[in-house]
């Protein structure tokens, strides 16, 4: 006797199996890599493809573990993710410890040295040097390398890229030096320079090793050297000798935003940018839950209005989200600008939300007093930390004159170089210093404010906004009540490498900014890689904002347009909906 089945049972059963089918796909890339015997692994892993759930599962159970990556703020997410599992290293961390043991000295670290002997050398030798591109391009035989050693050794200090490059040296000379554990694994390979590639392939010489990384998320090739042609090579070429692999299901991101991340790389390479990138897919991942967010965020949202309405219409923006969803969620909000998101923090906080993060990468190179101020505190005889001192209070001939006279045989230190005047400033400064750090209370007030002026801190300016955010925060309290304590994050597209949020806002979304040669028909893959990285941040929903009310962003254009949708913004008053094919 048969039994029939009804036609909704049939379609329930139809979807079920869909998801099986996209769980078993995924476990079969995961599989793959799991049970390769092969001792060198590269993955390549899209935005929210399971990368740290990779790592973990091929980590778990071993003892002697090593990751590695490149950025501190990496490090510290890598390191919760897989607390009691592996140890887990910036790249000159590692260096660090290597040449520490090598040498049984206790060596420190000056992330700023590669400027100061830069400055050491324009003086010294009347030469404009780029050490930090010697050591990064491995030009090992520059003849200006000595003169870093030497500047290096005077300071008593290493840089973050020399470093490195002394390890590298090291294990390139006692082979049987280099460690052995029972897994390394390296992340974000795409953002790594020849000399860190040099380091990784010592490693995989007594270790096995899994690399991963994504080519379409290269953000810092013209910041250190970095290229995306190191992931290329060990992915494509089979004599050095990697077994290749590829995550390609995105859980992270809804369907549209998966579908418009493709639209760009498919025009990308259409238009002949991205030569050489690793052919790859990147999926959708079917889930019956994810399913329900993308049924509701079917495309991207795109305004365009002037900068200054800009916090206006997060605001209305989060507004809606939140009588919407009538739960919890996220926002983190992107521009190209450090001061652009200075701004909105600014203005956002004066319309009453009170949970804000601004993440402020600060990228200057140059040494404060304030730097040396530090390295005073911890030895007062330090010769780097008395040379920036006499840079920042010295006049430039002064300076200059004692900077010849550290270069001279048998030199004096810089503390004896420098007048008995400063000395007693400096020493001074370094008393309050002190007692701050140990929370003491100041006997002279004045002495405080005329190191805040010293150092550059801007104390009446910080008191003004401080009682003016607590003003601000009274006033409002009538504000809308469902969007105060909303986590929201602030930052640049540099910087939101590693976050992640339900709702993303990519403001002044324009080619001035968004391109960056001065020519605006010259895109870069640069410029591409940095704006699918601002995609692919959003669990939800994308909003892009222009601050250009009579131009189309070139990359809008690359997106298909029934993906987008456009809302009309009045000068005064709610955003309007408009078609999601209208382009006006």
């Amino acid at each position: 006797m048969s039994i029939e089945v009804h036609e909704p049972i049939k379609k329930r059963a139809a979807v079920v199996n869909k998801y099986a089918i996209a769980q078993l796909e995924r476990e079969k890339h995961v599989d793959a890599i799991l049970h390769s015997t092969s001792s060198r692994k590269i993955v390549v892993a899209g935005p929210g493809t399971g990368k740290t759930h990779l790592f973990k599962t091929i980590l778990e159970g071993k003892n002697q573990t090593l990751t590695l990556t490149f950025v501190n703020s990496l490090v510290e997410d890598l390191s919760l993710d897989l607390c009691g599992i592996s140890v887990v290293k910036t790249l000159h961390g590692f260096a660090l410890g290597v040449m520490k043991k090598a040498t049984g000295k206790n060596i420190k670290l000056f992330p700023k040295l590669g400027h100061v002997i830069r400055e050491d050398a324009s003086i010294l030798l009347g030469e404009s040097i780029d050490f930090d591109y010697l050591f990064h391009n491995r030009d090992d035989e520059n003849k200006h390398i000595e003169f870093y050693k030497k500047r290096k050794d005077f300071y008593g200090y290493y840089g973050y890229a020399d470093i490195v490059f002394a390890a590298v040296k090291y294990f390139e000379k006692t082979k049987n030096k280099i460690p052995a554990f029972q897994q390394v694994v390296v992340d974000e390979l795409q953002d790594f320079n020849l000399l860190e590639v040099c380091l990784i392939d010592l490693l995989a010489e007594k270790s096995p090793i899994l690399l991963a990384g994504d080519d379409d998320q290269a953000l810092y090739e013209s910041l250190k050297s970095a290229s995306p042609r190191h992931i290329r090579e060990r992915h494509n070429d089979k004599s050095f000798g990697f077994d290749a692999f590829c995550l390609p299901y995105c859980s992270r991101c809804t369907r549209v935003i998966v579908e418009a991340f493709n639209d760009i790389i498919k025009r990308a390479s259409k238009d002949g940018y991205l030569n050489g990138r690793i052919d790859k897919a990147f999926k959708y991942f079917e889930d019956e839950k994810k399913d329900g967010v993308c049924d509701a965020n079917p495309r991207l949202i795109y305004a365009q209005l002037f900068s200054k309405q800009i916090p206006w219409l997060i605001q209305k923006c989060v507004e809606d989200v939140a009588n919407e969803v009538r739960s919890k969620f996220s926002v983190l909000i992107i521009s190209p600008t450090r001061a652009q998101s200075r701004r909105i923090v600014s203005a956002l906080k004066q319309k009453g939300f009170k949970n804000l993060l601004f993440v402020e990468k600060r990228d200057s190179d140059e040494p404060s007093l304030l730097d040396a101020l530090a390295l005073l505190l911890e030895d007062p005889n330090c010769n780097l930390g008395w040379r920036v001192v006499a840079k920042e209070l010295l006049s430039s001939t002064e300076f200059e004159a004692i900077l010849k006279a550290t270069a001279e045989e048998n030199s004096k230190p810089v503390a004896e170089l420098v007048s008995c005047e400063v000395k007693k400033e400096v020493k001074r400064m370094l008393k309050v210093l002190s007692l701050v750090s140990k929370d003491k209370e100041l006997p002279d007030e004045s002495a405080f404010a005329d190191l805040l002026v010293k150092v550059d801190i801007d104390a009446y300016g910080m008191a003004k906004d401080f009682l003016k955010n607590e003003l601000d925060s009274r006033a409002l309290s009538n504000s809308n009540p469902a969007i105060r304590k909303i986590p929201i994050t602030a930052t640049t597209i540099q910087s939101s490498k590693g976050l992640a949020a339900d709702y993303v806002f990519i403001t002044h979304f324009d080619d001035r900014f968004f391109i960056k040669d001065n020519d605006k028909s010259k895109i870069s893959d640069q410029d591409i890689c940095n704006f699918l990285v601002a995609l692919t941040r959003a669990r939800k929903k994308v909003f892009l904002i222009s601050s250009e009310t009579t131009k189309t962003p070139t990359f809008l254009d690359w997106i298909e347009p029934e993906r987008i949708q456009h809302i009309k913004v009045k000068s005064k008053g709610m955003p309007q909906t408009a078609s999601a094919k209208s382009k006006n």
